[in-house]
This record gives structure tokens, sequence and C-alpha cells, in this order.
């Protein structure tokens, strides 16, 4: 049902059902707010959305007042900007005052409302929390003091991703937003995928960074620095300098990592190429034996811990072959080391992600080797674009290049590991040449394409079913395992992505992404895709190459020292 209410003296078209707030964006009148989320449940905490409603005596917070026929709105009179201003205000009054040296100078939802408001000064003082920093976790970092309690990582972490490690805790003055029994995050649930760091306004939750390690190994002489980045971040980087979103700079990234000083430059999708060839290789023997299905995908490290903890009892199913992070991070410090004659106690490897979960994943123990660690940090792509700021380097005036060899061929399938469904469309690809010994006619699969939530897809290779589910976003996942678990759900390969949408939308790209941004880095890995001629893992030359030198065969006794661990029960409360 439609209607029609004023809004500042113009008539504009509203819904049942609808809040005022999203009547308002609907019809592009602007309302700030600090707590409010698309698509999540509204809760008014903030009340910087109140507005001003004919006959009402006092101000109707926007986002969780439902529209009326007949309204009368006022979204900016000087009453309402008043209290606006008074609430944030009152937030500054006891916010720590160290915005320049904040993670999230300048691009602060807090600290840009206090400019839109024109507030100047501090005219309220408030009593500064003394709640110390929770450093425990190695992809995210805890600031109590600079939480404003608009519940969004609460509201995230439970209705996004079905974790809820985060709530409210105590009552009055003394609320804060902490885990079960106000434990530090590295002894809770947490799945360090970031999706709390994404929608938090200020800077109470972000990346544990890392930059300190990467700028005192790069000027280590006696170190070799080794680098890699994730397809993702190829396409998601440019808009850290103001380059229109989907924009592929991977030839600029390999230039200005040259000019930082790498050694040497990786490009991970190559790693992904070897993925697909050892995850077939799994598909392959259980087809032939017809048993030990469904066969689980092991890229996304929150997906795993996920699953360590609330589903142990599917680790089996799991695919035991590392994420493309960790396969090339073993692979430079053997066969590489190996090739080049290099101590590797000498490699510091540097990986690139859009992901925090990364972060944890090369930190595990199970990616440490002899005292070796597959990969020594991980950093964001929004800390990448910091470590760019301080070398000096304009992305706008430097020519691309290419990363270096014998890791810098990838193809475009391995591209497509960086959204949702592409994981599973490059397996496909190479499955169905391992089972038919013919390509397919047509590389795409359309439907495993821009799915949002859990999708079943039956694709037929040589005349057999294939069943696959695509999952991404923890939201529909307990069914979905639920359903494994009681054989009500038959499928030979499903794909699990911690964040909606993919590696596209990890917990480590650019603040204030939007759903169009994260289209538009998944239309340009398709766009790579259908550009390029090398699609299919299983011919990559360099892959080939890897294999016939060192690792013999796919799922060698080599292979899988090298390229496959194992994951066990974790306990949520040790």
């Amino acid at each position: 049902m439609q209607f029609n209410i004023e809004v500042n003296n113009r008539v504009i078209e509203a819904r049942k059902g609808e809040t005022i707030l999203s009547t308002l964006y609907r019809n592009g009148i602007k309302v700030p707010t600090l707590c409010n989320m698309k698509d999540l449940s509204p809760t008014g905490a903030c009340r910087i959305c109140v507005v001003e409603v004919e006959g009402k005596e006092n101000l109707i917070t926007s986002c969780s007042y439902p529209v009326e026929e007949s309204m009368r709105i006022k979204t900016h009179s000087p009453r309402v900007v008043k209290a606006r201003k008074t609430l944030v205000e009152l937030l500054l009054s006891n916010h720590p005052d160290d915005c320049l040296y904040c993670e999230r100078n300048g691009c602060c939802e807090l600290q840009d409302l206090a400019i839109d408001l024109n507030i100047r000064e501090r005219r309220i003082s408030g009593k500064k929390s003394r709640h110390k920093l929770d450093l425990s976790s190695p992809s995210i970092i805890r600031d109590p003091a600079k939480c404003i309690l608009c519940g969004r990582c609460v509201r995230v972490c439970d209705e996004i991703q079905s974790v809820s490690t985060l709530d409210f805790l105590n009552r009055g003055s003394k609320t804060l937003i902490g885990t079960a029994m106000a434990r530090d995050l590295n002894f809770s649930s947490c799945i360090n995928c970031g999706r709390c760091v994404m929608v938090c306004p200020t800077g109470a939750l972000h990346e544990h960074g890392y930059m300190d390690e990467v700028l005192d190994s790069l000027n280590n002489s006696s170190l070799n620095v080794i680098v890699q980045y994730g397809p993702a971040v190829t396409v998601s980087l440019a808009e850290e300098f103001g380059i229109k979103p989907g924009k592929d700079i991977n030839g600029l990234i390999n230039a200005a990592l040259r000019k930082i000083g790498f050694k040497y430059i990786f490009d991970t999708a190559f790693a992904a190429d070897v993925v697909v060839m050892e995850t077939v290789e799994t598909l392959m023997q259980k087809l032939e034996s017809n048993d030990g299905f469904p066969v689980i995908s092991s890229c996304c490290p929150a997906w795993i811990k996920y699953a360590e903890q609330f589903y142990p009892d599917a680790l089996p199913l799991i695919s035991t072959c590392k994420s493309p992070q960790q396969v090339l991070g073993s692979i430079i410090k053997s066969y590489f080391a190996s090739e080049q004659g290099i101590n590797p106690n000498s490699i510091y490897s540097v990986s690139i992600m859009p992901c925090l979960a990364k972060k944890f994943e090369a930190q595990r123990e199970e990616m440490t080797h002899k005292t070796i660690s597959d990969v020594d940090v991980v950093l964001t792509t929004r800390e990448f674009s910091r470590l760019i700021q301080l070398y000096g380097i304009d992305m706008h005036n430097i020519e691309p290049q290419t990363p270096d060899s014998p890791f810098g061929v990838r193809s475009s399938a391995s591209k497509l590991f960086g959204a949702s469904g592409g994981t599973t469309e490059a397996i496909l690809r190479t499955l169905h040449f391992k089972m038919t010994g013919k390509e397919m006619s047509s590389m795409k699969y359309q439907e495993l394409r821009m799915v949002n939530g859990v999708k079943e897809v039956a694709v037929k290779i040589g005349g057999k079913e294939i069943n696959i589910v695509i999952a991404n976003g923890l939201t529909g996942i307990r069914n979905l395992m639920e359903g494994i678990l009681n054989k009500t759900i038959n499928a030979h390969f499903i794909e699990i992505m911690a964040c909606p949408g993919g590696c596209v939308n990890g917990g480590g790209q650019p603040f204030k992404s939007d759903d169009k941004d994260v289209k538009a880095r998944m239309r340009t890995l398709y766009d790579i895709d259908d550009i390029d001629s090398l699609k299919v893992s299983h011919k990559n030359p360099l892959v080939i190459d890897l294999y016939e030198k060192y690792l013999d065969k796919e799922g060698s006794d080599k292979a899988k020292r090298q390229l496959h661990t194992c994951y066990s029960k974790r306990d949520v409360l040790l």
C-alpha cells in the first residue's frame, strides 16, 4: 500500500510497513545515524536520526518508527538540529581526544558527524573511559574507550554471522560491549571475520596492524622479504586512492611493491590454481569410490574456525587442502627457497589480503613446520594502502609491471576465488576436463555468480549430475550444516565464505564500501575472466612445471605434506 506524506514541505511517496528513515532514504533525503544498518533490525540506540513529527510531543527516532499516512515531518528543523548536536556532544564528552592517532581518523562516522553539525569546541566534559585495549586477537583490536554503544557490532555478529560473540554487558552508565564473561577476544567465539570492524562507526574495533613488523623486515638486509597478494585486493585497492570502485590495478600493485622494496612479488592467484588441482583430485577419488561426500571448501579461515567451534562433527568433510595464501607461503619456503638457494629461515613472507581472518590463519599452529611459518605476517587492503602512502608512491603516475616468476602466471579461473561461487566455478572447469577429457564449450557457470546467502545448484558433467551448494555470510549456515549432518542435504561440493559476497567484501577491505562497490569488484573479476585466454587451472604452465619438478602429481605424498593440513575441535570457552 502506498500513500503520501509531507517532508520538509514537500510531498513524497511512502509505503506501508516502512520506517520513516527507509522512506526518507528512498526519496533521497539524508538523515544522519550512527546505529542503523540496512537489512538489520533497528534499535534507535544512538537517537541521532530523530525527526520532528507534527502532533508528536517528543522527537521520533526515524529508524525504528513506522511511517504513517498523512504524516508531516521536519528532518532538519532548529529543534532537530539542536537535539542531534547535543547528542553528538554528549558522545564526544567522554570520547578519547586522540583522533590524530586513531585508526579511523578521516573515515570515522562520529568525526564526520561532528563536522557536519559544526561542532568546533567541547562544551560538555565527561568522565573519560579507562577501559584497557584488548590486544589478544591476532586479527582485531578492541578499544572500549571509543565505543559509543551503537550496537552495530552486536547485531552484525548475531544477525549476519550467527556467531553472537559480542553483546551488551552491565547496566546504566557502566554498560559496555564485550564478550561472554568479559573475556578477551581471543578467548571467545570470535571467528576473526571482521564484519564488526567494517560496521563500527568509530575506532572501537579495528584490525590488528603489523605495519611496523613489515617495515622492520624491509630494513633488515639479512632477510629476503617476499610478498603475495590476493585476487580481491587488485579490484578493491583502487578505491583507497580515489579511483572508481572495481578498477583492476594488478599491474600498478606490482610496481608499487617493487618501489617499496620487496625482493620477490607473487600473485596468490597462482596458488589458487594449485588449490584447484588438489581439490579436484580429492573430488575425483571420492567420485570413484562414491563415498565421503560432501567435500567442503577450506579457503575461508573464518569459516574454518566457525566449523571447529560449532560443527566439529563436520570437520572430516572439509577439504584438507590449505588456502591459497598458505599454499603459496609453504611453496615459497620449500620449493622456491631450494630453487634459489635461499635459507628458509631468512625468508620473511608477507601476505596482502582482503581479510582479517587471514591474520589468524597465518598464526595457526598447523601452518608452522619445524618452527617455520608458511606466512609470517598479513596486511589488509587498508594497511597496504597506508604502506603505499608512507613510501610516497603516486598510484596515478606509475607504470604497471608483472609479478615475478615462477609464481607470476595464473588462470582467470583463479581470479574468481575473490567472489563467492568463484572457487566452485574454477574447480568445476578442471573437474569437467578430468571427468570427460574435454574442455567445457562455455566456461561460465552463470548460476554460481552473484549468489546471496545459500543456493543449491546441480550441474551435469559427462552425464553425471554434480550437486553444488554455494553459501556466503553465515546466517543460513546453521540450517545447511544441520542438513548435511542429518543427510537431508546431498551435495558433492560445498563452498562456504563467511563474508557476504565473498572476499571482495572481506573485513580488510576499504571502509565506506556499499553493495554497489562490492558488486563492481565482482563484475571486474568476471570481466577479467572474459578477457583472459588462460581460463583453466590445469593449463597454467607454471603449475604444470611445479608438479613436474617438485610435487610429482596431484595428491602425492609430497603434495600432502606441503599443501594439506588438518583441523580439530575448538572449545569456545577454554
